[in-house]
């Protein structure tokens, strides 16, 4: 629990949650996030997004992690656990998304535990991401202790156009 949040893990998505992970989508990437999709990005295409991570889940591909407060789902972070053959000790930990109804109370912290926490529980030793470079999410991931490896330059764009370069993280758990 962080700032009236509670987390937990999904192994299946409902209407409703698709609905609402569709919601923090939308909202980040209206908020300028760069976090694979552009403008003007439908509820249509967010739903189609999270309808394919939630197949994922239920194939055990990904874990699904959700954080709610008293208005409903406002944070999300995944495991990617479909990797090649020989990286069965590792996952890539991606869209931490946060609503910005909840940002700076410490839930992007708790989802990243939470993500970290997950990964262990099912075995895997290594965890790898990429982030914005010099971005908010960035500076979490390296006040959390992610060590970072490299940037790559102008490596997507920001949702309104733009170019972002990206840098990329790990972390042994």
């Amino acid at each position: 629990m962080t700032s009236g949040c509670s987390l937990r893990r999904l192994h299946s998505v409902n209407d409703a949650q698709l609905n609402q992970l569709a919601d923090v989508l939308i909202d980040c990437v209206e908020g300028g996030a760069s976090v694979s999709f552009m403008l003007p990005f439908t509820r249509a295409r967010a739903l189609a997004f999270w309808q394919r991570v939630a197949e994922d889940v239920a194939a055990g591909k990904r874990a699904l992690i959700i954080a709610e407060d008293e208005r409903g789902l406002c944070g999300t972070v995944q495991l990617i656990f479909d990797l090649p053959e020989n990286q069965p000790h590792r996952a890539d930990l991606a869209k931490m998304l946060v609503h910005r109804r909840a940002r700076r109370k410490g839930l992007g912290a708790a989802l990243m535990k939470a993500a970290e926490a997950a990964a262990r529980e099912c075995g895997k030793t290594l965890l790898v991401l990429d982030a914005v470079t010099d971005g908010d999410a960035a500076r979490l991931y390296e006040k959390l202790g992610w060590v970072r490896v490299g940037d790559v330059p102008n490596y997507a764009l920001f949702p309104n156009g733009g170019f972002c370069s990206t840098t990329y993280y790990y972390r042994n758990l």
